[in-house]
């Protein structure tokens, strides 16, 4: 039987081609169905993690095809939500969130978001600094960042770093903008 992607060689660890293929049945159905009844959406998409298993599928292919379900959902809610609300009171929403990202990436290195203990490991605080001032660029100077370089970017650990949560709740709020004003 003829399998959904490349797989990675026996000794290497994929992405559990069971659970991936089972998740994009669900994604199938919940995108064909003709009602808005909650099920997968776009943040859901973003949020999935499969179990590793040697031999199972190439990580990288998956993880391409999901960021093109999470932009074909987003697009969809995009537009239930505009013929729900209206496109003014639409783009007022996206533009408030933004506006929220933006005052966080604003604040001063060191201090955008809380730190963990010491005997904790959370980010490291430099690269997120240097990455959020990147985000800050793209949305006060429109300097050019792409929704792959946002949902691929990965920090170094630290004991006593930035908040893990708070920093990737950060980033799920600049893809949803993102996504909002394609």
């Amino acid at each position: 039987m003829p399998s959904t992607f490349p797989t990675a060689p026996r000794s290497v660890l994929g992405y559990d081609s069971d659970e991936v293929d089972r998740f994009l049945e669900d994604a199938r159905r919940a995108y064909t169905a003709n009602d808005s009844a909650p099920g997968i959406e776009a943040a859901k998409i973003r949020a999935t993690a499969f179990s590793m298993k040697k031999g199972g599928y190439s990580t990288v292919h998956v993880d391409a095809a999901l960021e093109r379900l999470e932009d074909a959902f987003a697009a969809r809610e995009r537009e239930r939500e505009i013929s729900d609300v209206g496109q003014k009171a639409w783009y007022a929403e996206a533009r408030g969130k933004a506006s929220d990202v933006v005052a966080r990436l604003g604040r001063p290195d060191g201090q955008r978001f809380h730190r963990v203990s010491f005997l904790t490991t959370g980010y490291h605080p430099k690269d997120v600094d240097a990455f959020s001032r990147r985000l800050h660029g793209y949305f006060k100077d429109g300097k050019p960042l792409s929704l792959t370089e946002v949902r691929s970017v990965v920090f170094r650990p630290k004991h006593g770093g930035y908040r893990e949560a708070q920093v990737d709740a950060l980033l799920d709020a600049v893809v949803e903008v993102m996504l909002a004003v394609r």
